[in-house]
């Protein structure tokens, strides 16, 4: 009598039973944080060092992160106005430290494209090493195409496109088609291997950077708090976030450039300025007031 359902041959009993006991002592990841425990046991038994594990950890960030999530907002963005003249727009470039810079018409949302420091410095000078006349000048000549890509992007194949296309910065454009922000390669790969740093990020990042004497260069988004713990002043913190928002305070409308208020021992004078808000401050500190237990100078 035939038997419709065989029982499997003892060979291949052993070989499954064999399986499943190495698969129990040696498990596969099934998941992200399955592979993070991973990479923190090799760290452990020192396979791999700190570093490493933190630059494999950022690419799995990396592959699940939108452009939203990373962008420079663009209330923080510094921007090149081309109907401004080059005396006019040449201090932003000097005192912001980077090297591209978005040139609109008018307001943000209107971004003609997209200039670089280096080109501007190469314009500045003809075969003979001599100045070009001013008049000559214009940004039409120079600027590069802008590339815009959408918010909801994935980060991943941005970075591609970046190295593919060798552009190093892109607009982000919400739904509406307005500019959102802006981001750069610098700023994906530094969720992978941390903090990139250059000659001008301490001050960028600090927000404040002292130009000369008692004259300081001021982000105008800087948190009110680090500038009050910067300058040891009290303006209030419940009133305003931002320095920003207590000139808007004591002015009552939005300032424009060269536009200037005292408040206390502090002169500020705004240098830089977007449609509807405020770039950079050169704050301008009285010569009695101490700073971190030091009169200014």
């Amino acid at each position: 009598m035939s038997d419709d359902n065989p029982r499997p041959s003892n060979g291949s009993n052993k070989k499954s039973l064999l399986n499943r006991i190495i698969q129990a002592f040696r498990p596969e990841p099934r998941n992200k944080n399955d592979l993070v425990d991973v990479l923190t046991g090799a760290q452990s038994r020192e396979l791999i060092n700190p570093e490493t594990k933190q630059m494999l950890e950022g690419v799995l960030e990396v592959s699940n992160m939108r452009v939203r999530d990373i962008m420079i907002p663009r209330s923080q963005m510094v921007i090149i106005d081309r109907n401004h003249t080059l005396d006019e727009f040449l201090p932003i470039i000097l005192e912001s430290g980077h090297s591209r810079f978005p040139v609109v018409n008018e307001d943000i949302d209107h971004v003609d494209g997209i200039l670089l420091a280096k080109d501007l410095l190469a314009f500045s000078f003809n075969s003979s090493g001599l100045n070009v006349n001013e008049s000559e000048f214009s940004l039409n000549d120079i600027i590069r195409p802008a590339i815009i890509v959408p918010e909801s992007k994935k980060v991943e194949p941005l970075l591609k496109e970046f190295r593919s296309n060798r552009y190093h910065m892109a607009l982000v454009a919400d739904e509406y088609g307005g500019i959102s922000g802006v981001i750069t390669i610098e700023d994906i790969l530094e969720q992978i291997v941390g903090e990139i740093e250059d000659e001008t990020d301490d001050d960028i990042e600090d927000d404040i950077k002292v130009l000369a004497g008692n004259v300081y260069l001021v982000k105008a988004l800087t948190e009110l708090a680090d500038f009050n713990e910067y300058f040891n002043c009290q303006f209030d913190e419940k009133s305003a976030d931002t320095i920003a928002g207590i000139i808007l305070q004591q002015l009552n409308h939005m300032p424009k450039k060269g536009e200037q208020v005292s408040i206390g021992h502090f002169n500020f004078k705004v240098v830089a300025t977007e449609t509807r808000c405020m770039q950079m401050l050169q704050v301008t500190v009285a010569k009695q007031h101490k700073i971190n237990g030091k009169v200014s100078d």
